[in-house]
């Protein structure tokens, strides 16, 4: 450019200047193996009992080191999706609902079943020390968060929103702002496994929907009778069965 020309601006250059990109989340490698391997697995291409190829085989598909192949699997088999056989390789062992991929991307998918191993301690102490030390104004919001979900129920469509409100009343009377502020950390993630699993609950049977607010109605039942022990139970449970219905059919009822 020479002496005292005028810089040329993006959009004098013919660039549009409403053009917004927002770039994606990054994956890690091992998600994104977990979530083809898991396409796989929902689509039918790989059922229960079948054996995935060797270790070997995976990298050389999918132009992966062997580590990141490791962390996919051991992904996979702690989600029970695959059970690993001693001496005789890796199988399917469950098969999410079909309709899964119209509500997931899967390899996000390994990160919300991933934050259920943080959420389920996390929850399952938060319920018991609710049931040992909320107020009676802590608990009526608890119940009338519950109440939400009851009157969801009744019009059969179970929010995420209400859902989310119930589990952050009972951390907010566990009586320690830690439990309040790691779930806000991790809220995006709730967030995602929530909505699918809810869309899982919304187009499945009546009993299902039915089940999801049974096991809410006895996690406040405990802490409304303050039994602690109970509450930390239920809330186990819970979580555990919400994370059964995203990866296993079978639990489609």
């Amino acid at each position: 450019m020479g002496k005292g020309s005028a810089q040329t601006t993006p959009a004098e250059e013919g660039a549009s200047p409403g053009l917004v990109l927002v770039p994606g989340r990054r994956q890690l490698l091992s998600d994104q193996l977990y979530g083809q391997i898991l396409d796989q697995i929902v689509s039918g291409r790989l059922n229960e009992g079948d054996r995935l190829p060797p270790e070997k085989d995976i990298c050389e598909m999918f132009g992966v080191s062997r580590p990141v192949v490791r962390d996919a699997l051991l992904q996979l088999r702690a989600d029970g999706l695959v059970q690993a056989r001693q001496g005789s390789g890796t199988y399917v062992l469950r098969r999410p609902a079909d309709r899964l991929k119209s509500f997931a991307n899967s390899a996000e998918l390994a990160v919300f079943l991933r934050c259920l191993e943080v959420r389920m301690p996390l929850e399952a102490t938060a319920a018991k020390l609710a049931a040992e030390r909320r107020t009676a104004a802590q608990l009526d919001r608890i119940e009338t968060a519950h109440d939400q979900l009851r009157k969801d129920v009744e019009t059969g469509h179970i929010t995420t929103a209400n859902d989310i409100t119930f589990h952050a009343s009972i951390a907010a009377a566990a009586g320690n702002e830690f439990f309040t502020q790691v779930l806000q950390h991790i809220h995006g993630s709730i967030t995602g496994f929530m909505d699918v699993s809810l869309n899982l609950t919304r187009t499945g049977s009546r009993e299902r929907i039915q089940q999801v607010l049974n096991e809410h109605t006895i996690i406040l039942e405990a802490i409304q009778s303050q039994e602690a022990e109970a509450a930390e139970v239920a809330m186990r449970f819970h979580i555990g069965q919400s994370q059964r219905r995203v990866i296993d059919r079978n639990q489609d009822t």
